[in-house]
């Protein structure tokens, strides 16, 4: 007889994802994941401006900021046929490589490393031995003796204090990990660390944007000017830090981020067997080196790939209304037409219909709708989004970088290409990918300045600003890459207004429940199989949805029918 065991909050983010499995013979044979928190932003938007969707939809996230808003302007801009200058293509392509910088390397040391370090073993590490383990794996300047010895001291006085503070509520001494202790301790001395630099990575999306989180856009450009001259402009001194910012980011992926997730990676091989889940695969693409038409000319192309088969990648077309459809048999949500029909997004509907129960609840009604995610599919199949779906579809195309250096990983590692369909496959895609844009960083700030140099100062484009300009009817679609998977936005505008907007995310796509055919979504398909050596500490499920980097939604707290608080942590 299998056992239901619920897992809620699952994320470290933020705690609106419920995963509840059922094992037997100490595996998940079933899962069931739900979102269990409703936004509503499609209601927020009708009627308004369209020019000022982005900084609504912007606040979707806190976490992935700025990418929300960049499918937004994009979506605007396909309705009216804007097309931007290429100075702020190039900002806005150095705003998204900032921005997965930073949120990938969060993502590892702080959402997710902590699945595989043990935190309190790094209390038995030798120092000296630590600094010989990342000696020998990186030349980084901070891997002295001392160094380790000094944060060993301050963790070891966390521990004794009774008070873990960030590091509370760990499974600490679970069976599943095993790293020893001199990697435990050199991966939270790094996890301090990304916590410093992370917070100066960011600046660059202050200084083209004005702020972090939640940056300035503009429909038809960038909201900043170049002035090398002007106190209040792109100047020189600002242009010159930006490319400090990038540079000493790629120092810290390429001598601590890679050098880590390789050590780490190297313990857990096994692990490229497990969490696999669908084998279709899709990627919008992004990063035009051409202009955003030129889809071709993307750093991370498009496409889709079905049953694992890399040598066919299929097109998409979100304009299409037979391929991106949402569908409710299984979510909190109603349609005109019944639950069983699919909606493409520009004819999508938000009608909220709970019929769940009442939190706090032991389990959820799976036979009936248990999400408030509705259930995206491309063609009528599930798919997996994100890092692993992206370097996927740029293998499959052919992209000689991305080929050498998963090849690369491959070998060193001494796993074989199907190691990459998994819970560790997932986790090192993540990690490559940053690498590479980390390098592509370069090339886009380099020929930003050369631009500026040669004269080119277009930051707007302005001709079709006014609404007076535009048709009475107008559709668009915004499609971009979150750091978690395939986003887009769809917009319907009718005298110069917004008639109905859409915004399918990245965890829409993978954390979704069923469909009406009874077919899994990302999640609830790579649980399957999963081993559960514990079900009171079900770290392993913890693994594999964390290795997709889960992010439902932010700031929203929960209350009872009767108004009071209610707030319980049962997983770190």
């Amino acid at each position: 007889m299998a056992n239901r065991i619920v897992v809620d909050p699952v994320t470290r983010i933020e705690g609106h994802l419920r995963v509840e499995v059922e094992i037997k013979g100490g595996k998940v044979v079933d899962a069931y994941s739900s979102g269990t928190m409703v936004r509503g932003f499609e209601l927020i938007l009708k009627g308004r401006d369209p020019r000022d969707a982005w900084a609504f939809t912007e606040r979707a996230c806190g976490v992935c900021t700025t990418v929300h808003a960049l499918a937004s302007v994009r979506t605007v801009e396909d309705a009216l046929k804007i097309t931007v200058p290429p100075n702020a293509e190039l900002i806005r392509n150095l705003m998204f490589c900032a921005q997965y910088m930073q949120d990938h390397v969060v993502h590892f040391y702080h959402l997710h490393a902590l699945d595989w370090v043990d935190v309190v073993s790094a209390l038995k590490a030798d120092p000296k031995k630590t600094s010989e383990l990342a000696q020998s794996i990186s030349n980084y300047s901070k891997s002295s003796t001392g160094y380790f010895s000094d944060l060993q001291k301050k963790l070891t006085g966390f521990v004794n204090s009774g008070q873990l503070g960030i590091f509370a509520n760990g499974y600490w001494g679970h069976s599943a990990f095993k790293l020893p202790a001199e990697a435990n301790l050199m991966a939270v001395a790094h996890y301090l660390e990304a916590l410093e630099w992370q917070k100066e990575m960011v600046k660059v999306h202050t200084i083209f944007g004005g702020k972090n989180p939640h940056p300035n856009y503009l429909v038809g450009g960038v909201p900043c000017s170049v002035n090398i001259d002007d106190a209040n402009a792109l100047n020189a001194e600002r242009l010159a830090y930006v490319g400090t910012l990038f540079e000493q980011g790629r120092e810290f992926i390429d001598q601590v981020y890679i050098p880590d997730l390789l050590a780490v990676a190297s313990f857990y091989k096994e692990w490229g067997a497990v969490g696999g889940g669908l084998p279709n695969y899709m990627a919008y693409g992004d990063l035009p080196t051409n202009g955003y038409a030129d889809v071709a000319k993307f750093k991370f192309p498009r496409g889709v790939i079905l049953d694992r088969d890399l040598t066919k990648i299929h097109e998409i077309d979100g304009k299409n209304p037979q391929e991106v459809q949402e569908y409710i048999a299984h979510s909190w949500y109603e349609y005109s037409d019944g639950d069983k029909a699919g909606r493409h997004p520009w004819d999508g509907e938000t009608k909220f219909n709970y019929t769940g129960p009442k939190p706090p609840y032991e389990q959820l009604n799976v036979k009936e709708k248990y999400s408030w995610l509705k259930t995206p599919r491309w063609k009528g199949h599930a798919m997996e989004v994100g890092p692993l779906a992206r370097l996927l579809v740029a293998y499959g195309t052919g992209r000689k970088e991305v080929q050498d250096i998963v090849n690369g990983t491959l070998k060193k590692l001494d796993v074989p290409v199907a190691a990459l369909f998994s819970t560790l496959g997932r986790t090192a895609a993540r990690g490559l990918e940053t690498q590479l844009i980390a390098n592509w960083s370069k090339e886009f700030y380099d020929q930003l300045l050369a631009n500026i140099k040669n004269g080119d100062t277009r930051m707007f484009n302005n001709e079709k600003w006014e609404p007076s300009t535009w048709p009475d009817e107008a559709k668009g679609v915004g499609m971009t890459e979150a750091p978690r998977g395939a986003l887009a936005h769809w917009i319907v505008i009718k005298n110069q207004k917004i008639d109905n907007y859409q915004l399918v995310v990245p965890s829409t796509w993978n954390a979704s429940p069923r469909d009406d055919k009874g077919q899994m979504s990302a999640y609830e398909s790579a649980l399957i199989g999963t081993p559960v050596a514990n079900p009171e500490q079900p770290l392993e499920i913890l693994r594999t949805i964390h290795s997709f980097d889960p992010c439902i939604a932010c700031a929203v707290h929960l209350y009872d029918e009767k108004g009071t608080y209610v707030h319980q942590v049962q997983t770190f």
